[in-house]
């Protein structure tokens, strides 16, 4: 579980703001023959993705590259706002607290390289995955167990869940009622 201090700030996220590439998959481009560039999510991100904005937290994307793919499964799960094609991406995060309303200290960044930084040093706390590079590692107030693209957005729900006091609740929702 989190540290305390970890969870304390936690408690009082507004906005989850999230890398792509190595965050939300796994990192690896493919391509088919045909140039089609291939993604692949984890089902398990986009639940937590989900309980996290039913309980009341904010969701959005930052990512340097630009697809379709992307947009498609962002919009599949309701996700607030989708930046692309963004290489300074501490800009792109004050943009999206503008745009949400929000402070960034009260946004919890997650990324996994150098050009996620910038939003990492603004945002009220700083998550990245076991696999990211050593210098955003080095930054980060949190590191997952799981991977990008391997359920490591959801771990970091799972946190945010239990600091707001919801987790229970949403999972009772869940669980059989006898």
């Amino acid at each position: 579980m989190a540290s305390f201090s970890v969870r304390e700030r936690a408690s009082h996220i507004k906005a989850l703001v999230l890398d792509v590439d190595g965050i939300l998959s796994d990192g690896f481009l493919s391509f088919t023959n045909s140039g089609e560039e291939i993604k692949s999510f984890d089902i398990r991100d986009g639940l937590g993705m989900k309980l996290v904005q039913r309980a009341g937290i904010k969701v959005a994307v930052i990512t340097g590259r630009s697809s379709n793919i992307v947009n498609n499964r962002m919009q599949s799960l309701g996700v607030d706002l989708v930046i692309q094609g963004r290489e300074d991406k501490g800009i792109a995060l004050r943009e999206v607290c503008q745009t949400l309303q929000i402070n960034p200290e009260d946004c919890a960044y997650m990324g996994d390289d150098w050009p996620d930084l910038g939003a990492m040093q603004i945002a009220g706390l700083a998550i990245t995955v076991p696999n990211a590079h050593e210098e955003v590692r080095r930054r980060a107030n949190l590191i997952t167990q799981a991977y990008g693209g391997r359920g490591a957005v959801r771990e970091f729900c799972d946190v945010l869940l239990h600091a707001k006091g919801v987790y229970d609740d949403l999972l009772q929702e869940f669980l059989l009622h006898h």
